[in-house]
């Protein structure tokens, strides 16, 4: 005699998933789609500690060791299935990414797509990173959930005409970066004196008009920046891999300063604002760690502002750009350096 499951086969009766198998397979899918693509450089892809960050809720509300086995074991059979690979086996965070963009075209591919909008804001708020945000809604999606008619980012401050570049170059590093493979350039300093260094590209950052291209050198271990215009040739090397920076991430470097020619030695840095800066930086703040008190009533500013943060040229061309609605009270090199350029700029004025 039939079982009751032999049955129900034979009925064509199917019986409904379990709910914790279907939740584990929307969680499985959810996953996925938060790596990045195919061919995605180690430093883009995420590791088990930024998953479960943005997924954490997705986990449950166990402790943080059994919400780490669960998310591995997701991992792995991902992995089993051949739906994602680890780029750095081996290494310490394993890292992953898609193996292919064959997600499952269905009816539920857009619930997908909102969840996976959810898990990005979900990773942005908190690190307060809504650049990233942006420009993952327009780019990061087969199909981008908004054009660029319907989302803009608008700088505030003014902004120059891009510099010239060679199309043959520009092509040239874009390709070495895809396909992680060196580039042999002539390249002309400020000084205009020509070299032809190997370089082994990392990443491409836009500091104001200019795009500068992170490489390390020959066989040199520190990380350079070159100039894209300053680039007059450039001719890929697909015989030769790129070689990686050691724990090389471009976050961080941004966040040290590279781009900015600075080191981003950290200073404990105050100030005095009043007028426009008192609101911004009160909703703005310079960093997580700000704090904040009001000045007293006989006081020219409306607050004090402390926070750690690095020194760069961008730090100080902010402060300057403030004009009088802002007072460095210390570090005290730095609070005589504003003196010495304000100084300066009021000679100009003078003289006239």
């Amino acid at each position: 005699m039939p079982t009751r499951q032999g049955l129900s086969n034979l009925m064509g009766y199917n019986p409904p998933m379990p709910a914790a198998h279907h939740s584990r397979i929307q969680r499985l899918h959810r996953l996925e789609a938060l790596l990045p693509k195919p061919g995605a450089r180690q430093a883009q892809c995420l590791d088990g500690a930024r998953l479960l960050e943005i997924l954490g809720q997705a986990y449950g509300e166990g402790s943080l060791s059994s919400r780490r086995r669960a998310l591995q074991r997701d991992l792995e059979t991902l992995i089993q299935e051949g739906r994602i690979e680890a780029v750095n086996p081996g290494g310490k965070p394993l890292r992953y990414r898609r193996c292919g963009d064959s997600l499952e075209d269905d009816a539920l591919i857009w619930e997908y797509t909102l969840r996976q909008v959810r898990d990005l804001i979900a990773e942005a708020i908190p690190q307060r990173q809504l650049n990233r945000l942006w420009e993952r809604l327009i780019h990061e999606f087969d199909e981008p959930l908004l054009s660029e008619r319907q989302l803009r980012v608008v700088p505030d401050t003014l902004r120059l005409r891009p510099v010239e570049l060679y199309p043959a170059v520009l092509q040239a590093v874009i390709s070495a970066l895809a396909q992680q493979c060196a580039l042999k350039v002539s390249y002309r300093n400020a000084n205009g004196e020509r070299s032809r260094p190997l370089l082994h590209p990392q990443a491409l950052v836009q500091r104001g008009p200019i795009p500068y291209l992170i490489a390390l050198k020959n066989n040199e271990d520190g990380l350079r920046l070159y100039a894209l215009h300053r680039l007059i040739r450039a001719e890929l090397d697909p015989a030769m891999p790129a070689r990686e920076a050691a724990g090389f991430d471009l976050d961080q470097a941004i966040a040290e300063g590279l781009v900015d020619f600075g080191q981003g030695t950290l200073i404990d840095l105050t100030i005095r604002v009043r007028g426009y800066l008192t609101s911004l930086l009160l909703a703005c703040p310079l960093t997580d760690e700000q704090t904040t008190k009001e000045e007293p009533e006989d006081s020219d500013f409306d607050l004090q502002v402390s926070a750690r943060l690095p020194q760069t040229g961008q730090l100080l061309r902010w402060l300057l750009g403030a004009g009088d609605n802002l007072e460095v009270i210390a570090p005290l090199e730095l609070r005589q350096v504003l003196a010495g350029q304000v100084w300066k700029m009021g000679q100009i004025y003078q003289d006239r």
